[in-house]
């Protein structure tokens, strides 16, 4: 009979050896006892036992899921494509076991349907300009639904606006014709700048008499070589110059 025996018995160890599980630090372990709910286990050695209770781990740790790009127009009628991420945690492994079947799926499903609601509702510039504050209303709205699931929304990240090419071409001439446009003005607050220094030095220069100082400078230099004979208007105002420098 001993035949007999040794296979019940190692069939009954392996039974027993079956209900030991350990968990993970980052993970709790939700207990069904024939079919109902009786607990959550925390990490260490636990024994649950066979053929009455199941064990379902549930992962705590933040996840990053992809939310494949989505093509959205939006509020003026522009055609847009935009790749975002959702990040999300697990902070009540009972709720995200018996209220949704796959809390995974359910987020992300959730997270790109809120992302083409929200940016249908916006325009083009305001979806470029206000890429941070457009992800936190996705973050908020989907967060709102899936607290019930026992799922924390922790952020949303929008990493490419793909626009159509004449919208980029578009674009681009403007970008071009706001540098030109600022170019100008800065050559033209530099012109103004210039022109007002030159202006003081001649007023400096007329009040001191310099001005017909540098004329006389000017006359001399024009006739250095013998032979020319060179004719001078000179006006009043350099007269009047010449007798400042002479008192």
């Amino acid at each position: 009979m001993d035949w007999i025996f040794w296979p019940i018995l190692v069939f009954l160890l392996l039974i027993i050896l079956s209900g030991i599980k350990i968990i993970d630090q980052y993970e709790r372990g939700v207990v069904l006892t024939l079919g109902t709910f009786s607990g959550i286990l925390s990490p260490g050695l636990k024994i649950v036992i066979p053929l009455i209770q199941r064990l379902i781990r549930v992962d705590l740790r933040i996840t990053t899921a992809d939310i494949p790009k989505q093509e959205v127009i939006t509020k003026d009628n522009v055609p847009v494509g935009i790749n975002a991420v959702v990040y999300f945690q697990v902070e009540k492994p009972d709720d995200a076991v018996l209220k949704i079947q796959d809390y995974y799926y359910a987020v992300t499903q959730y997270a790109q349907t809120a992302l083409r609601d929200v940016i249908g509702g916006i325009e083009l510039d305001a979806l470029l300009t206000e890429r941070e504050k457009i992800a936190e209303q996705i973050k908020t709205l989907v967060d709102k639904e899936t607290a019930e699931w026992g799922a924390n929304v922790t952020a949303i990240k929008m990493q490419d606006i793909e626009l159509p090419a004449d919208m980029k071409l578009v674009m681009a001439k403007q970008a071009q014709a706001e540098r030109e446009r600022r170019a100008a003005i800065i050559r033209a607050q530099g012109e103004l700048s210039a022109s007002e220094n030159l202006k003081k030095a001649m007023q400096n220069m007329a009040s001191s008499g310099a001005i017909s100082l540098r004329t006389l400078q000017t006359i001399e230099s024009t006739t250095t070589k013998a032979g020319n004979t060179v004719i001078f208007t000179l006006p009043t105002e350099v007269l009047s110059g010449l007798k400042k420098l002479l008192k």
